[in-house]
C-alpha cells in the first residue's frame, strides 16, 4: 500500500493515477491529514500545497525520506499551470525512484490526442506537438509519434462533420449471453432478463420518439448502437428497434450506422439479414482472443470456431465494413498467444481491428475476486503492443484512433486500426469530444458539447429502474439539451 496524504484535496485524481501507472495493482489511498491514517502503509506520498510553492515528499513506513521534490509556483493563479507543475514534479520523483520510464510520460487522461488535436487546430506543426508533448508530458517518441499521427488522421476524417449543428446517436442493449471476467459494463446476463426484454424495449422506443423530438433542428451524423450485446435481441426484436429509430430520426445525412454484434455465439443469420434490411453500415464482430483456453477462463461462451463462422456469414450477407475488437493482458496470455490471435484474425481480413490492453475496474468479477483468480498472469509490454502494430500494418491497416483507461495493463492504450475509408467515425467523436452524443437506453451518457464546455447527463444502469423512471430519464436530457436544439 502506498498512502497519499494531502494538507488540502485537490488534483486526487492525477495524483492517485499516476502511482498507480508506476505501481500497477497497488492500494493507493488518498486523505486528507486531519483525517484518520490508513494502517499498514508501505510507503507514503506527503503532498503539501502552498500559496507559492508545492513539496512532495516520499517516506518509507520508517518516516526515512526516499524522494523529495519543491518547487515554485503560484498555486491559485492558474490551475491547468499548477496541475501541469505538479504532475511533473511526481512524474520526475517516482521515475529517478524507481528507474522506470513510462511510455505515456505523466498522462493520467484517457484522450491523449486531444492534445495534439487541439494544436493542430491552432495551427502547430508536427515538430513543434512533438517537442511541446515530450518536454511537457514526458511521453516517449513513439507514443508521441502515434499521438499526432493519429490526431492528423482524425483531424481529415472529421473535416466534413459539422460540430455545432450535428450530433450523434447511441443506442444501448444491456444484455449479454454471459457476464465476461473482465466486465464492468452496464450490462446483465439475458438469462436473468430473457422475459423482459419487450418490456425494455418499450421505454427505449419511447425514449427515443421524446428524444428525437427534441433533437429534430439538429443533423444527425453517426449511430451506433452498442451495450452490452445488441444482437442478443431476437431478429424480430431488433427489426421493431432499427424500425423504431428509422421512424423518428432523419437520417439523410447520416454518415454511419454500427451496430456492435459483437458475441459471436449471439449472431445468427436471421439476425444479420434484419441489419441488412435497414441497411446497417458497419459491425463488429468480438472475438477478444482466438485461443480458446482463454475464452473459457474469461466467461465468453462462444468457441473459436464460431468467430470464424459469423465472420463469414456476414461477408456472405454482403456486409463490407466489419470490426474486430482485441484484447491484449488477458489472463495466461504472453507473447506467443497475441501472435497466435493476430495471425488467426487478419487472417479473415477485417475491415478495421481494435486492440484494448485490458483495463480491469472496480466492478469487474476479476477485481472483486481477486484471491480465487490470483494464480493468473496478465502481461502487457511495448514489444507485445508494437507486434499487434506490425500484424495491423501488414493487414494494410493504419490507427485511427486512441484512448486509455484508468488500471490499464502495462499503462498501455487502446487503438483503432482501419482500412482506408473503414475508420469507425463515432469512436472519434466520442473520444475528441467535438460533438454533441445524445445516448439513450440504460448507463447511457448524454453529452451536450458547447466548444469548451461539456455537460452530461446519465441514465440510470438498473435496467427495473430504467424502465420505472423513463420519463425522468427523458426529462433529465430535455433539460441538458433543449435548450441548444
Amino acid at each position: 500500500m502506498i498512502a497519499v496524504q494531502l494538507n488540502k484535496r485537490d488534483f486526487e485524481y492525477d495524483i492517485h493515477s499516476l502511482i498507480r501507472a508506476f505501481y500497477p495493482g497497488m492500494d493507493v489511498p488518498v486523505y486528507q491529514e486531519a483525517e484518520p491514517h490508513p494502517e499498514g502503509w508501505e510507503k507514503k506520498l506527503v503532498v503539501d500545497y502552498q500559496p507559492d510553492k508545492i513539496t512532495l515528499v516520499f517516506q518509507d513506513s520508517d518516516g526515512q525520506i526516499l524522494a523529495k521534490r519543491e518547487q515554485q509556483v503560484e498555486y491559485e493563479a492558474d490551475r491547468k499551470a499548477t496541475k501541469n507543475v505538479l504532475k511533473s514534479m511526481l512524474y520526475e520523483l517516482l521515475r529517478d525512484y524507481t528507474g522506470q520510464d513510462l511510455p505515456w510520460g505523466n498522462l493520467t487522461g484517457i484522450r491523449p490526442t486531444k492534445i495534439p488535436m487541439a494544436l493542430l487546430e491552432q495551427g502547430w506543426k508536427n515538430t513543434e506537438i512533438a517537442d511541446y508533448m515530450r518536454k511537457t508530458y514526458y511521453t516517449s517518441n513513439e507514443k508521441t509519434a502515434l499521438s499526432i499521427m493519429i490526431a492528423n488522421r482524425e483531424r481529415h476524417i472529421l473535416k466534413d462533420i459539422n460540430y455545432e449543428n450535428g450530433y450523434s446517436l447511441y443506442v444501448g442493449i444491456p444484455f449479454c449471453p454471459s457476464i465476461c471476467l473482465y466486465c464492468s459494463f452496464s450490462s446483465s446476463p439475458l438469462s436473468v432478463w430473457k422475459n423482459k426484454v419487450d418490456t425494455y424495449l418499450d421505454a427505449l422506443c419511447k425514449e427515443i420518439e421524446a428524444c428525437a423530438r427534441i433533437y429534430r433542428n439538429r443533423k444527425l451524423d453517426t449511430i451506433y448502437m452498442g451495450g452490452g450485446t445488441p444482437t442478443t435481441l431476437e431478429p424480430y426484436q431488433m427489426d421493431r428497434l432499427l424500425t423504431k429509430i428509422e421512424e423518428c430520426f432523419d437520417r439523410s445525412y447520416l454518415k454511419e450506422f454500427t451496430v456492435e454484434a459483437g458475441r459471436p455465439d449471439s449472431i445468427t443469420r436471421e439476425k444479420l439479414e434484419v441489419l441488412r434490411k435497414h441497411g446497417i453500415s458497419r459491425i463488429s464482430i468480438n472475438p477478444q482472443t482466438m485461443n480458446q483456453s482463454t475464452l473459457d477462463i474469461i466467461g465468453r461462451r462462444h468457441t473459436v470456431e464460431q468467430t470464424v463462422e459469423a465472420f463469414h456469414l456476414a461477408r456472405e450477407l454482403g456486409f463490407d465494413n466489419i470490426n474486430m475488437d482485441l484484447i491484449v493482458g488477458l489472463p495466461g496470455e504472453e507473447y506467443e498467444q497475441v501472435e497466435h490471435t493476430m495471425k488467426e484474425v487478419t487472417a479473415l481480413d477485417p475491415d478495421s481491428i481494435t486492440v484494448h490492453s485490458l483495463a480491469v475496474k472496480r466492478a469487474a468479477r476479476l477485481n472483486m475476486f481477486k484471491d480465487q483468480y490470483k494464480e493468473m498472469t496478465f502481461t502487457n509490454n511495448q514489444q507485445i503492443m508494437e507486434m499487434t502494430a506490425r500484424y495491423a500494418y501488414q493487414a494494410g491497416h493504419s490507427p485511427y484512433y486512441l484512448y486509455r483507461q484508468k488500471n490499464m495493463a502495462g499503462n498501455f492504450e487502446n487503438v483503432g486500426y482501419a482500412k482506408p475509408d473503414s475508420a469507425g467515425i463515432y469512436n472519434i467523436l466520442i473520444m475528441e469530444e467535438k460533438q454533441s452524443i445524445l445516448a439513450l437506453g440504460a448507463g447511457a451518457t448524454s453529452k451536450k458539447v458547447s466548444g469548451e464546455l461539456i455537460e452530461r447527463t446519465e441514465n440510470v444502469k438498473d435496467i427495473k429502474n430504467y424502465v420505472e423512471r423513463i420519463d425522468e430519464m427523458i426529462e433529465r436530457k430535455r433539460l441538458l439539451m433543449e435548450t441548444d436544439s
